[in-house]
Parts: C-alpha cells; sequence; structure tokens
C-alpha cells in the first residue's frame, strides 16, 4: 500500500463505484421499488463516513498495521455491498 492518500482515494472510488452500480440499477429498473436500493446507498455512505473517520485517526501506535486493516476492512464491506446488489 503506498500512503494515506492513496487509501483515501480507493475509498473514495470503490465506495463511489458501488453507489453508481445502484443508481444505474435503479435507471434500468424504474418498475421497482427503490427502497432495497436507497438503503445500499446510504450503507455506502456511512461505510465511507466510518473508514475515513479511521484514516484520520492520528493516536494509532502501528499505523502500518493499522492502514491495513481499514483495507481489509474496505475490501470486505466493498464485496458485502456487491453482493447486495446482485441480489436486487
Amino acid at each position: 500500500m503506498g500512503n494515506v492518500r492513496d487509501l483515501k482515494k480507493d475509498i473514495n472510488y470503490v465506495l463511489g463505484d458501488i453507489i453508481e452500480a445502484v443508481y444505474v440499477w435503479e435507471y434500468s429498473n424504474t418498475d421497482k421499488d427503490t427502497k432495497k436500493s436507497e438503503a445500499i446507498i446510504d450503507e455506502a455512505i456511512a461505510t465511507f463516513d466510518a473508514l475515513i473517520v479511521k484514516v484520520n485517526d492520528r493516536s494509532v501506535e502501528n499505523k502500518k498495521a493499522h492502514f491495513k486493516a481499514i483495507n481489509k476492512e474496505l475490501e470486505d464491506k466493498g464485496h458485502a455491498l456487491i453482493e447486495k446488489i446482485n441480489k436486487l
């Protein structure tokens, strides 16, 4: 992993792409209810906020392990959100 800036960009791109995928689904399925898709968007935004707070936490002792854990959490939550999109 490069640096903090790259991690923040990864968080932004991954969750932004997930939100964009939900919007594409909503646009192509205008006849279906959007409550579940809106919940996915809300969850992606909450995940973004939580991860950015963790990245900006300066009180961490082992920064390398901390950022690896954040990267892993991003990967796990991203996969979970993608699974939810696929189930729509």
